[in-house]
């Protein structure tokens, strides 16, 4: 029987949408298309999966089903190990092709991809996977990065089927909730899912939110709103890089012209996001090329500096948000009840764990990763070690989170908001109340090591200490030749540019 007679599986991951969707678009040319997602114990089990995630993802595989249910074939739901699911498939339907899209994800869902190639060829079943991002399998020289990223966000976006084959036969299967797969209880709110909202997102960001973005991007007052929010939707595939990075470039050619003083801010914005756009791959290559860093330093030796120096303590003050901090603590409770935070915020809470607290990052980045809806783990392993000080080839980077407070909530308002025992701390002591004179501590009903805890360490001695054992390894020689082995292996080689897309009409604009 040949490929065009039998079944097409489409294996959706995190990949959950319709629209640029290689996997669906080519099977759909090959015969009758079976959409599959599979409910994979050992994921949803993970230490670094949250109730969050499971959240976003249920809201997103619902309007996903609704998606391809228009179109003749709703989305088919199992539970289960994905080799296993396939197999019992395959016992059911007979031969199939199965299409999916390339993962960069944990070791967990590494070692499962492998799994599945195995079986695949062990039953002379076709596995084609295609690339939906910039992250490159294989990379085998890292100065031609940048034009394959290029190249690869400039091509086609793949049309939608219009209409597919119904299955009558197959169960569609119970999209599971969060208590029945016995997850947590969800400790806040979470993003609106699904495709949709991410289109909305995008829109809204590229014409209306996104003019301040290049300065409102560091501060936690102005991110919620300014930066565009799409993070979770690249994360989970409600939305492809290639179309928000198309729209983008679209936005941009609408405001060549415009010589505005307020064109010339949406211009700066757009140049600030496109170089994140950039980033977000760049920093998945790094897990892609090298899985060892979601448990060791891309530096090994340097997992010896903090292993058996972990203070529960502390670590228990910095998850709930009191620390005596309050930029620190409005930030982390701020997480917890949103699941997320900008940038600039996200290094500084890193920063304060690993150098003040002198946490080990593998002992803190599950907490992390629960917490954040845009887990990304390419992402967030290559990010844990910069801001620790680990990878060998960045700065060392200590925030103060004093100036930081000072200088993107300089009247304390994102600290009140998030930290209520300081709402009444007169604006002279918001940033540090444990200087509030007694008296003071009374009339706003605010007594510090009470209501509110003194700092748990002293930032600039942790933070002179911190620096004086990273740099005395850094000058260590064997350190040295292997931070030029990481260099070359991974560090960026260009600044991005301005892309010049091919005159072609894509289906993004």
């Amino acid at each position: 029987m040949s490929p065009e007679n039998h079944l097409q599986v489409v294996w959706f991951k995190r990949d959950l949408r319709v629209s640029d969707h290689r996997p669906l678009y080519e099977s759909s040319q090959k015969g009758t298309v079976l959409p599959l997602y599979i409910v994979e114990p050992l994921v949803v089990n993970a230490p670094d999966f949250g109730t969050r995630h499971w959240e976003f993802i249920r809201g997103s595989l619902e309007e996903l089903r609704k998606n391809l249910a228009k179109r003749g074939q709703p989305l088919i739901v199992r539970i289960g190990d994905a080799v296993e699911v396939l197999k019992t498939l395959h016992q059911q339907r007979g031969h199939f092709t199965l299409y999916a899209h390339e993962e960069t994800g944990n070791d967990i869902t590494f070692q499962r991809d492998k799994a599945v190639r195995k079986w695949a060829k062990s039953q002379q079943i076709q596995f084609h996977e295609f690339y939906q991002n910039g992250v490159v399998r294989v990379l085998s020289d890292r100065d031609g990065w940048s034009k394959i990223w290029e190249k690869r966000m400039s091509e086609e976006i793949f049309p939608t089927p219009d209409q597919l084959s119904t299955i009558k036969e197959l169960e569609v299967g119970e999209i599971p909730t969060s208590e029945q797969l016995e997850l947590s209880d969800l400790l806040g709110s979470v993003q609106p899912p699904g495709e949709q909202a991410a289109q909305e997102l995008l829109q809204s960001f590229l014409y209306e939110r996104g003019q301040p973005y290049h300065f409102a991007l560091s501060s936690p007052l102005s991110a919620f709103d300014h930066c565009s929010r799409l993070s979770p939707h690249i994360a989970y595939g409600t939305i492809s890089l290639k179309t928000v990075v198309q729209a983008l470039e679209k936005r941009r050619a609408k405001l060549k012209d415009d010589t505005t003083p307020e064109a010339g801010d949406w211009k700066k914005s757009m140049r600030a996001f496109e170089a994140r756009l950039h980033w977000q791959s760049h920093f998945m290559q790094k897990l892609e090329s090298d899985p060892n860093i979601e448990f060791q330093s891309f530096i090994p030796p340097y997992d010896q500096l903090r292993e058996s120096e972990f203070n529960q303590e502390y670590y228990q003050a910095w998850c709930e948000g009191k620390t005596g901090f309050p930029m620190v603590d409005a930030c982390m409770r701020a997480l917890r009840g949103t699941g997320y935070l900008n940038f600039r915020m996200r290094a500084m809470i890193v920063s304060f764990a690993a150098y003040n607290l002198w946490l080990d990052w593998r002992q803190f980045g599950h907490y992390l990763a629960q917490q954040w809806t845009d887990y990304e783990p390419g992402i967030h392993y290559s990010q844990l070690q910069m801001q620790s000080g680990t990878t060998g080839i960045n700065t060392v980077r200590i925030y103060s989170p004093t100036k930081q407070g000072k200088d993107h909530d300089p009247e304390g308002v994102f600290i009140k908001r998030w930290v209520p025992e300081l709402a009444e701390v007169p604006l002279k002591y918001i940033h540090e109340p444990a200087k509030m004179p007694d008296e003071v501590q009374e009339e706003s009903r605010c007594v510090i090591g009470r209501d509110y805890p003194y700092p748990i360490v002293d930032h600039v001695a942790t933070a002179k200490e911190a620096k004086r054992r990273i740099y005395e390894m850094r000058r260590l020689p064997e350190l040295r030749q292997l931070a030029d082995e990481v260099m070359a292996k991974h560090g960026s080689r260009k600044k991005p540019s301005s892309r010049r897309f091919s005159k072609k009409k894509s289906s993004a604009s």
